[in-house]
């Protein structure tokens, strides 16, 4: 069974940059689909991107497409999230997920997830 720690978040300016990390241990990472996940307070878990096993495919949300960019290095057990542009309405804990078989938008179809990191992004 896969297990993931995000690192990565802090505060940060509007317009600024951050870049998310996920490192997975056990299981076999490159079989993974994984993705990225936000939940501001008082909100539902919303999805943010997500990315094929291989890197072949990538999705997002329309909320950060353009600005965000999904990536993943195989080699090193690794997914990345790199947000540029950020706003205030980014500010969110961040959690990384992962399933086998396919590129998916909902949690729900998510078996895997890391312990989140807080992203703060002030005006």
């Amino acid at each position: 069974q896969v297990q993931l720690v995000e690192t990565g978040g802090g505060l940060v300016q509007a317009g600024g940059s951050l870049r998310l990390s996920c490192a997975a241990s056990r299981g076999t990472f490159g079989s993974y689909y994984m993705a990225w996940f936000r939940q501001a307070p008082g909100k539902e878990r919303e999805f943010a991107a997500a990315i094929s096993w291989n890197g072949g495919v990538t999705t997002y949300a329309d909320s950060v497409k353009g600005r965000f960019t999904i990536s993943r290095d195989n080699a090193k057990n690794t997914v990345y999230l790199q947000m540029n542009s950020l706003k205030p309405e980014d500010t969110a804990v961040y959690y990384c997920a992962a399933r086998f078989g396919g590129v998916r938008m909902s949690s729900y179809d998510y078996s895997y997830w890391g312990q989140g990191t807080q992203v703060t992004v002030s005006s």
